[in-house]
């Protein structure tokens, strides 16, 4: 239904442009949704129209769960504040985050956004260490406060001016970047690229602090590093006197599917993990778990409201939907039908030149043709649009905006993958028509736009996935107060 009695689009629009910065960019800025409401893995705008959420992991269990609503709205009117103080649900939900970590990761501080997470990790290594250098991979973004603005190349204008104290290393791109899939064990040579940094620095009386990375490069366009890539890296770092840093931000809480950390599947442990957006659903909270000997040579440490009552409730309530509806086997289930469906389309279509992804961490590189993958960053935005019209929300990221990325919440099903291939396929198969009839694309390879049609059975081995799987047999063998805590979407609408 559409909005009653809110503002006109029209003023919103104008407002925003009068006394929002201009730098803070919206999707789709030529023609902005006006969002009102979110449900599940829904969007709905002024006029009533939904659109399918395919980039919102800040709502990583859906948008508005009742479960993790109810929790903020019983906590908050009880106490909002307790900075100072003693409180049940801050010691609760510390002990119940790490209770998901190895062993050696045991204790928590608590902020309030991800890039006060990676700042303050920045500043757990360097007091440990005694070092402030830091390796960054040259396609990382980690945070917008001064300091993760130096470790964020992807964001570096063409004038920006490095720092000493920051080394960059090559982001480990298999299809774009410094070694091709088609190099033996490119892991290891990736990695060795970090080690060559390590001596560098020494030569020059630098001594490496830290060297920062997510799992998986989201920035980048979701570039999952090669086998025994972090490995390597993680040794190099710690033989040199460093530590090592796992920005989960993106990837964290069970979104890579296999495992409920990213780093899990590299088969590593950091020293500190990182994890915001998620961790609250889109409340603001943010976690630094590390170990107790990095956690104590940090004298002095406050947050205003990191660990508030109301956020560390709502925290809790997230890790309950976690595993009551067990997101991270459907992560893994629903992630492998959405990249297998792209992989299903990509040898019709001349501009996808590469799909990659693990869980629901899923990217599309558009290229304008295969031989030379030069980046189609004018058709991936046109496709972006297109599938807006579609009622399909999707992302754009790399270096060359030139990657449809997908990170919906995790309960998005494989209905919804079904429906977002078929769509991009017929979508982007009139871009490719369009563009060889101007002579950008050879003509004998674009696809026909007909009836586009992607069966499940031919994407993915997996039977279709409800994440909401339980039973009712199963729901009344489970005690009182576990079918109290279970978190059910039916309640919403």
């Amino acid at each position: 239904m559409p909005e009653k009695h809110g503002v006109p689009y029209r003023q919103t629009l104008q407002m925003r442009r009068d006394y929002i910065g201009k730098s803070c960019k919206l999707h789709f800025e030529v023609a902005p949704i006006k969002i009102v409401r979110g449900s599940k893995q829904y969007l709905y705008d002024d006029t009533g129209q939904e659109f399918l959420d395919c980039v919102n992991n800040t709502s990583h269990v859906g948008h508005c769960h009742p479960h993790v609503v109810s929790a903020g709205q019983e906590q908050m009117a009880k106490l909002t504040s307790s900075f100072g103080f003693l409180n049940d649900q801050t010691a609760l939900y510390a002990k119940r985050l790490i209770s998901t970590l190895p062993e050696t990761l045991c204790v928590c501080f608590f902020v309030s956004s991800g890039s006060e997470g990676n700042d303050l990790a920045l500043r757990l290594a360097a007091s440990y260490t005694k070092r402030h250098d830091v390796i960054c991979l040259d396609g990382a973004y980690h945070g917008n406060l001064g300091t993760l603005v130096e470790i964020s190349p992807v964001r570096h204008r063409k004038n920006h001016q490095i720092k000493d104290w920051v080394h960059i290393a090559p982001t480990p791109n298999t299809y774009r970047g410094k070694l091709d899939s088609s190099a033996p064990n490119p892991g290891p040579l990736y990695a060795n690229e970090v080690r060559k940094i390590i001596q560098k620095a020494k030569q020059n009386g630098r001594e490496i602090g830290a060297f920062i990375s997510e799992p998986v490069i989201t920035a980048s366009g979701i570039v999952v590093p090669p086998e025994n890539y972090f490995a390597h890296v993680y040794n190099y770092v710690h033989e040199s006197g460093g530590v090592c840093i796992s920005d989960e931000v993106q990837c964290g809480l069970g979104r890579c599917g296999e495992h409920f950390w990213g780093f899990q599947m590299h088969n590593v442990v950091p020293d500190i993990v990182t994890i915001g957006k998620p961790i609250a659903n889109g409340y603001p909270l943010a976690a630094v778990i590390t170990t107790k000997e990095i956690a104590d040579s940090l004298t002095d440490f406050s947050s205003t409201f990191g660990g508030n009552p109301v956020a560390c409730a709502i925290g809790r309530a997230v890790l309950d939907v976690i595993e009551n509806e067990k997101l991270t086997s459907s992560a893994k289930n629903v992630g492998k039908c959405l990249k297998d469906g792209f992989k299903a389309i990509q040898h019709k279509h001349p501009m996808i030149g590469d799909v990659r992804g693990v869980g629901m961490l899923v990217g599309v590189e558009l290229v304008m043709d295969k031989t030379s993958k030069k980046p189609a960053k004018e058709s991936a935005e046109i496709l972006a649009y297109k599938l807006k019209e579609k009622k399909i929300i999707i992302g754009i990221e790399g270096a060359d905006k030139n990657v449809l990325v997908l990170l919906p919440p995790l309960c998005f099903t494989t209905d919804n993958a079904r429906f977002v291939v078929q769509n991009f396929s017929e979508a982007l198969a009139n871009i490719e028509s369009e563009a060889a009839s101007v002579g950008l694309t050879d003509r004998n390879e674009i696809p026909v736009v007909s009836g586009v049609d992607v069966p499940l059975d031919v994407i993915t081995d997996q039977p279709t996935i409800s994440v909401h799987s339980y039973s009712d047999e199963e729901e009344d063998d489970e005690d009182e107060d576990k079918a109290i805590k279970r978190a059910r979407y039916e309640e919403v609408d």
